[in-house]
């Protein structure tokens, strides 16, 4: 992955990675409708800004509709996926570095 290059994750959603700090990452991720993040979890805790869209996201137990505008932040560990509800834009916040995203 090329810091700060739009990578295609499918055919629905697309990522970019922008220049890392020592602990903290940002990272952008476009959706079309009907993209997902598939189910994972991670010991990072990270925070979701909703740029543009809507978006259905499932933490643990818990379903959550994100608007624009809206934040989300998940837990460290805690098992989660989204779903574009309509076209958008995320904004993901990691903390620490998410080194399996940046190799």
């Amino acid at each position: 992955m090329a810091i700060g290059q739009w990578e295609e994750v499918n055919q629905l959603v697309k990522r970019k990675i922008h220049q890392p700090g020592e602990n903290l990452m940002v990272m952008e991720v476009h959706f079309q409708k009907g993209g997902i993040g598939d189910e994972h979890a991670h010991p990072h805790e990270q925070l979701t800004y909703c740029l543009e869209g809507l978006f259905e996201f499932k933490v643990d137990d818990q379903t959550i509709i994100l608007k624009k505008g809206e934040t989300l932040t998940i837990p460290s560990n805690a098992v989660h996926s989204v779903v574009a509800l309509e076209n958008g834009l995320l904004l993901d916040t990691f903390t620490p570095l998410r080194e399996d995203l940046l190799n």
